[in-house]
């Protein structure tokens, strides 16, 4: 494929069902602004410890939410452009929770030739890969990204399929970045691509996860926002990291490669503004694999910037995409779906025995939920000890225990809850790839205990996003999924296949920094209520 030759071409509903988050992080922490606003509506910006901003505060500063103020004359022009797009969406997952805003389409387990031109020839203009790299050593996930940019453009050269490629992240900016995107645009460039650049857009609204002034927001209780850098997840063993400009956060990533000065940024202004034409030209001017950051505090905002987007791409740009969830829905041209009941999950697959849910995730707002969850009457907890994670021996004993009491219960109709201690296990050495391999090796102990369930469960929910992928691919052996919706607003569903050890049941993917406190029990309530209703 020659340099000039392109691989691709010319709800308001439930939102104030929003999973507010609601983490404690060691103090109250927040950003002060110096006061200084330059003509362009940029702040100067300090991150400091106070009490954070609240949400409408930080929305007015940057003009009123979009979708006050949204007119239906874009919305048409939204869905007229979206209309004659007809290039395939293709979404590598670090983590199985990257449907959290889709439905009606198909994840791929393995990434595989076979499941490659599966996806690229299947009326769905999204199908999702599930790469689990999250869980993976840096080494491994720039191999795998490199080996599937050749795949899937080889593919499609071969099938006469233009498509586009997603790299779906974490919202609060965790994973193998800038390794998978950079690899991914080796395997395609090794295959005669020219990938011009780069969108970062992490905004999530069904998470409360904002952009405004290049600055990533995560939404705290009370509606306060706190820059990303200042919460728990920057904190995190394995993918920590400072910033939360995301132009200083490209810097810090890439090691200093990329400049903060050098990063191109779409701001509220233009967006609010509609200027489609200006946007368009800005994306033109990206080359040499460029950054641009998308600001973004509502699903209007992608819209605008999706237009814009749209017309630069067939004017002849190429670009790679590094987003959260809620980008994939309107790249994707996805319309709002109500969420699900648990009734509308369970078809003719009816076990008579009682749940499983799975907790591996030890972010404390997955510990604070499963607080309220331990409150319901008539649900079984079983604590799975990983005290003796290196003795195989003590392991296999705590295995055998925890199984035996799990099939009982279950067998006898009640739904079970197996939890991981709330304590943070790190490795002695302290480095971050050992600290990944050490919560690798609990999850597979975990994953396990679900392989060996001697019982079919009615239902299974998985909190935490390699614990869900690990019980998935490994303990349950699905090859293709199905993905109807969402139960809450970004806790995906999946309805297993044929091929997997419990054929048809549904299996609720539940990100670990999701949800307010009582979610884990309005999932539980909701498929208990849906399978009672069914029999």
């Amino acid at each position: 494929m020659e340099r000039g030759k392109r691989i691709g071409k010319d709800e308001k509903s439930e939102r104030d069902e929003r999973m507010v988050t609601d983490e404690q992080t060691g103090g109250s922490i927040g950003m002060k602004m110096d006061g200084r606003v330059e003509a362009d509506g940029k702040m100067e910006r300090e991150v400091g410890r106070t009490m954070g901003f609240g949400k409408d505060e930080v929305f007015l500063k940057w003009g009123e939410r979009r979708d006050e103020e949204w007119s239906e004359v874009w919305e048409e022009r939204y869905w007229e452009v979206m209309g004659r797009e007809r290039r395939k969406v293709v979404v590598l997952d670090d983590d199985p929770t990257g449907i959290q805003t889709v439905h009606g389409v198909f994840v791929y387990t393995d990434a595989g030739m076979e499941s490659i031109r599966a996806g690229l020839l299947g009326e769905e203009r999204v199908f999702f890969i599930l790469t689990n790299s999250r869980a993976l050593g840096e080494e491994e996930t720039v191999r795998m990204h490199r080996e599937i940019g050749r795949k899937v453009a080889a593919a499609a050269e071969e099938l006469g399929v233009e498509f586009l490629f997603v790299s779906r992240g974490d919202s609060t900016l965790r994973g193998h970045y800038p390794a998978e995107t950079e690899s991914l645009r080796e395997g395609l460039e090794g295959e005669g691509g020219c990938v011009d650049g780069e969108v970062i857009c992490p905004f999530f609204e069904e998470g409360g996860r904002f952009t405004a002034g290049d600055v990533h927001y995560v939404e705290m209780g009370g509606g306060r926002l706190v820059p990303a850098g200042e919460t728990e997840f920057a904190k995190d063993s394995s993918f920590g990291y400072v910033s939360s400009d995301l132009k200083d956060w490209v810097e810090e990533k890439s090691g200093g490669k990329v400049k903060r000065e050098d990063v191109v940024s779409v701001s509220l202004e233009e967006l609010r503004e509609y200027r489609i034409g200006e946007v368009a030209d800005k994306l033109m001017g990206v080359e040499h694999f460029g950054k641009v950051v998308v600001n973004a505090v509502s699903y209007e905002d992608l819209k605008v910037f999706v237009i814009a987007l749209l017309e630069a791409l067939g004017r002849g740009k190429y670009f790679l995409f590094r987003t959260a969830a809620s980008f994939v829905k309107v790249l994707g041209g996805m319309e709002d779906r109500a969420l699900l009941e648990g009734a509308d999950l369970y078809g003719n697959v009816r076990s008579r025995f009682g749940g499983l849910v799975v907790v591996g995730s030890h972010v404390q707002k997955t510990t604070r939920q499963l607080e309220v969850l331990r409150k319901r009457e008539g649900l079984c907890f079983l604590e799975f000890s990983v005290e003796g994670i290196g003795d195989e021996e003590k392991m296999e004993a705590e295995k055998r225990r925890v199984l035996k009491e799990a099939g009982e219960q279950m067998a006898a109709g009640v739904s079970v809850v197996i939890y991981t201690g709330r304590q943070v296990r790190t490795a002695e050495s302290g480095k971050r790839e050992d600290n990944l391999a050490l919560s690798v090796r609990i999850s597979e102990a975990v994953t396990e205990l679900v392989g060996r369930m001697p019982v079919t469960p009615r239902f299974l929910v998985a909190k935490g996003g390699i614990t869900s992928s690990d019980i998935g691919t490994k303990a349950l052996g699905v090859k293709k999924a199905f993905v109807p919706g969402q139960i809450l607003a970004g806790v995906p569903v999946w309805v297993t296949g044929e091929e997997s050890r419990f054929p048809g049941i549904p299996y609720v993917i539940f990100p670990g920094n999701v949800g307010a406190e009582d979610a884990l029990l309005q999932v539980v309530e909701k498929l208990e209520a849906g399978a009672v209703t069914g029999e």
